[in-house]
């Protein structure tokens, strides 16, 4: 199973490196991760910008797909995201649990919750976040996917 310094390596000069998103725990079927809120990752209303909070998630659950790539599949892309928000935050740090609800061969689907690290609030469920493995060599086309 890959490890929080190789999911952190992978994500250093991409996105989730540039926003400075940590991986903290990679374990069985469960991604942990956290974000320390600072001025770029908020939006001009002084509140924490629900991109920050959605892009957390997904790297969480997207980092948990590939640490739980079947056999073959050589990837993976996002077919759905959903999101509700419940808070914001303007300081501290935000913290991600991504479970695995289902680890199929060519279907994945993680829940995630943000929350604040400080007052254990939540922020924002990200329920049913599933991924379609791309297979060896393969190119795969979404149209309409619904489970």
């Amino acid at each position: 199973m890959l490890t929080t310094q190789d999911l952190n390596r992978r994500g250093a000069d991409h996105l989730p490196g540039h926003l400075g998103i940590v991986i903290t725990y990679v374990g069985d079927r469960e991604i942990r991760s956290e974000l320390p809120i600072r001025k770029a990752l908020m939006a001009p209303n002084g509140f924490l910008h629900a991109g920050s909070a959605v892009t957390l998630a997904d790297t969480s659950a997207g980092y948990g797909c590939v640490a739980h790539l079947p056999d073959g599949a050589t990837g993976f892309t996002t077919i759905e995201l959903k999101s509700n928000f419940l808070g914001t935050a303007r300081n501290g740090t935000i913290v991600c649990v991504a479970t695995a609800v289902h680890l199929g061969r060519t279907t994945q689907v993680w829940d995630a919750v943000v929350s604040h690290k400080g007052t254990g609030k939540t922020i924002a469920p990200f329920p049913l976040h599933p991924v379609r493995h791309l297979p060896k060599g393969g190119l795969l086309i979404l149209a309409d996917i619904r489970h």
